[in-house]
Order: C-alpha cells, then structure tokens, then sequence
C-alpha cells in the first residue's frame, strides 16, 4: 500500500479532488492532511469526509511555522507513517531543505501556470492571473513538479493548458486553470503512485 500526505494551506478544492479520487483505491492511502492554516477549508472538507459516499475520513494535523521551519517535527512523523509521496495542494510555505531531503523527487506540487513563465516567489493563486491577464497571454495552464527547494524550480513532471480569450479577467482564468488542476492532479498523482508500485 503507498502512503499519501498532502499539505494545504486554503480552500482544498485540490487536496479534495485528490482524495475523493484515491478513495477506495486497492493500492493507494492518502494517510494525512497537513494544514499551517488553522482556518483552512481542507479542515472543514476532511470533516466532512471524501470520496463519492464521503466515507474516507483523513486526519488533519495543523501546524506552526516553528514547528515547520525550526524543527524535525514533520519530517519524522512523516517517517514514522511511512509516507511515499509528499503532495503540496494549494501550500503557501517554501519547504524546508530538511523536508525537501527525507522526499527527494518523492515531493509534488502544482503551479497554476506554465513554468518557468509566472512562477517563483509571490506568484501564487490570483497573482499569477493578474500577471498572466497583464502580459495578454492566450494561453495558461497548470504545471505539476518536483519539489526542490526554491519556489517553483523542480523538475516539471506534467503541464496542461488553456487557451484564454481577449476579454477573459483574473477570475476567468482561475475559473479555466482550475478545470486543469481538477482533472489533472489526481490523475498524476495515482499514475506517480502506480509507478512507485511497480518499481
């Protein structure tokens, strides 16, 4: 059985998705919910419970930046539940070199834009969309990488996009971008996973 813990720091349409989809999986357990955001709507969704009759219940852990950045805290309990792979879904913090190293190319996460165009520090959620509508791009996407530790830099594992009107706002990009990261993350993620099996 692989083992998943995905980090949030908002919404959690992502980590939803991504759990709802691994629900019941043969092979496949997403183990932990890591959230820095003690008001998280990942926090609320889990309560809730995932997958298609919302059975699957994953614990959440919320944590703080001391924990995170200033001790092995994470990293351990990470260990000790065996995890396989570490998948970022909408988490704002830069990971720490300690984490990026107990996960080398075993840590995901997804940009939504195409990389390297709008990523680095700063360029998250709205930001990018503002920037990506600035610059009168006609198209956009999602960007699904490793995790290394500089914002965005990671070898890229899988890139989507969509083509985007003249007229089309910030929101309406979002709205496009987020289709992609609906369908496409949890795929990735199972595929990733598959092959970790099969290794």
């Amino acid at each position: 059985m692989k083992r998943v813990a995905i980090f949030a720091s908002g919404s959690g349409t992502n980590a939803e998705k991504i759990a709802g989809h691994l629900a019941g999986h043969p092979d496949i357990e997403v183990t932990l919910i890591l959230t820095n955001n003690p008001k998280a709507g990942i926090i609320d969704r889990a309560r809730r419970g995932f997958g298609p009759d919302q059975r699957l219940h994953v614990p959440v852990l919320v944590f703080d930046r001391a924990t995170f950045y200033e001790s092995n805290r994470l990293v351990e309990l990470l260990q000790k539940q065996e995890i396989d792979l570490v998948v970022l879904a909408g988490f704002m913090w830069l990971i720490p070199e300690t984490l990026v190293q107990a996960f080398p190319q075993r840590m995901i996460n997804i940009h939504p834009a195409l990389l390297p165009n709008y990523g680095g520090k700063g360029m998250y959620g709205h930001f990018v969309h503002e920037a990506v509508v600035a610059a009168g791009e006609r198209t956009s996407g999602i960007t699904i990488h490793y995790v290394n530790e500089h914002y965005d830099e990671g070898n890229i594992i899988f890139q989507a996009s969509c083509d985007l009107d003249p007229q089309d706002t910030p929101e309406d990009v979002a709205r496009k971008v987020q289709v992609l990261e609906h369908r496409f993350y949890p795929e990735i993620v199972e595929k990733l996973l598959i092959t970790m099996n099969n290794e």
